[in-house]
């Protein structure tokens, strides 16, 4: 049976039509104790993340290496980012015993698994990415008249 709801989105009256039976409903992620999806789509799909596994795709590369190529990270934040990605068993890190101590990484068997998803979000934005800026000049322009006052 469906049931219907309010839109989340401001500044619009649309109805939505929800069915009942669809058992994809992502808020439930968060009441079932033994899933995690919702944390690991949480570190997978950050921006930082995403870069790091597609650089990572075809080669191993050293830590001032991934810096210089990810535009706008600070040192601390790839830090964090690897070490989460290496957690989750995405990363591999290896050190060589060298003076001064060599550090590289690559991607592990897992992390691989990830480009062809990644790929496709990839090409679905550059399809769409035309569509996405046309609905947000169109969002930005009923918010900018609803802000101007009327004269009179």
């Amino acid at each position: 049976m469906a049931k219907e709801g309010t839109s989340r989105s401001l500044g619009t009256s649309e109805v939505t039509v929800v069915d009942a039976g669809d058992c994809r409903d992502p808020f439930q992620w968060d009441l079932r104790e033994d899933c995690e999806v919702r944390q690991i789509l949480d570190r997978i799909a950050d921006k930082w993340s995403l870069l790091v596994i597609a650089l990572l795709e075809d080669r191993m590369m050293r830590f001032n290496e991934l810096r210089r190529e990810v535009d706008g990270i600070s040192q601390r934040m790839l830090t964090v980012t690897l070490r989460h990605l290496e957690r989750d068993g995405l990363v591999c890190r290896t050190v060589y015993a060298e003076v001064p101590p060599r550090v590289e990484y690559c991607l592990s068997p897992l992390g691989k698994t990830l480009l062809g998803t990644i790929q496709s979000l990839v090409d679905w934005t550059e399809e769409h990415q035309s569509e996405i800026a046309g609905a947000r000049a169109e969002f930005d322009a009923r918010q900018g008249a609803a802000r101007v006052p009327a004269s009179g």
